[in-house]
């Protein structure tokens, strides 16, 4: 694991990494909750299959601008290197921002993956670690440490190096459980669907109304309790109010007033059906929007393959 702290090594190991296809990085930010936050390490792996961070590099850019633009100028801002990061849209806030190019976030791939899939209570880097890649006691300490601090400690190189590295892990399991949502329609098994359908059907309406009936419960206890949260659940209430106008009150006062209103509006079937005349005398755009709707009808116990 080389830490990189001399300009020259920087520079060399950033042109090194703009001939790679694709490079798994990672970011610490010195300051973070102040109101300038500063760049302070990237680090970057160029093989998945590196599970302990001996091909990782730590680039030490705090404070050193010339070293982050040509970063981003040779890396970032180039659509032939894939950039993967965990959580790409705050990474890419010290790198770049817009000029980012083929970046992949796989936060947003876990998020996109259904719950039976990936059963994960959230998609934090250490929990997709350590449930989906299997690393056991991820290090923790250093996420809140001081990363504007020359020299950094042992512990800060290893966080820095080991977060990388579950970047790259996490992302080759989530490509893995993202091919078996890539089902071409046209050889999907109905039948198949439908059995495991009828499976799940009983037991989803159990839980599904249960949840809801717990909500409804929770809403109303919490609320005449005066209980606003409590082991996760935060009660909210608000007011919403809902103005509405005549629609001939409406067109007097904007043919009365001069006002140019010029916005499409949703013809409904039953607006159609009250002045079918609109149809003929006035211009129509018309937008064709093919929507598939599955209905199931009940099958009687006895008629249950299972």
């Amino acid at each position: 694991m080389p830490y990189l702290t001399e300009p020259d090594r920087i520079s060399q190991a950033i042109a090194n990494y703009a001939q790679a296809k694709i490079l798994w990085i990672d970011t610490e930010i010195a300051d973070y909750q102040s109101k300038k936050p500063r760049l302070s390490l990237v680090q970057v792996l160029d093989d998945p299959t590196d599970v302990k961070g001996d091909r990782v590099a730590i680039l030490d850019v705090l404070d050193r601008t010339q070293l982050i633009d040509e970063f981003i100028d040779k890396i970032m801002a180039n659509p032939a290197i894939e950039k993967v990061f965990h959580n790409a849209s705050f990474d890419c806030r010290f790198l770049g921002r817009s000029r980012a190019r083929n970046v992949t976030c796989t936060l947003e791939m876990a998020q996109k993956i259904p719950y039976y899939i990936l059963p994960l209570s959230n998609y934090k880097l250490a929990t997709l670690a350590e449930q989906l890649c299997h690393f056991s006691k991820v290090n923790k300490t250093e996420q809140g440490g001081d990363w504007s601090l020359r020299p950094l400690t042992e512990q800060q190189l290893e966080y820095a190096k080991m977060d990388v590295v579950y970047v790259a892990c996490a992302h080759e399991r989530l490509l893995q459980l993202s091919q078996r949502l890539q089902i071409d329609p046209a050889t999907e098994d109905i039948a198949a669907l439908t059995l495991r359908y009828r499976h799940i059907e009983h037991r989803w309406k159990v839980l599904d109304t249960e949840l809801k009936h717990l909500k409804e419960r929770l809403k109303q206890a919490m609320a005449t309790q005066n209980v606003s949260e409590i082991d996760g659940f935060k009660l909210s209430i608000q007011e919403r109010k809902h103005k509405k106008v005549a629609f001939n009150d409406l067109a007097k006062f904007v043919q009365e007033s001069g006002i140019e209103l010029n916005f499409p509006i949703r013809l409904t079937q039953e607006l159609q059906k009250q002045m079918p005349e609109i149809i003929e005398n006035i211009p129509i755009e018309e937008d064709v929007e093919t929507i598939l709707q599955l209905k199931i009808s009940e099958v009687e116990d006895e008629n249950l393959p299972f």
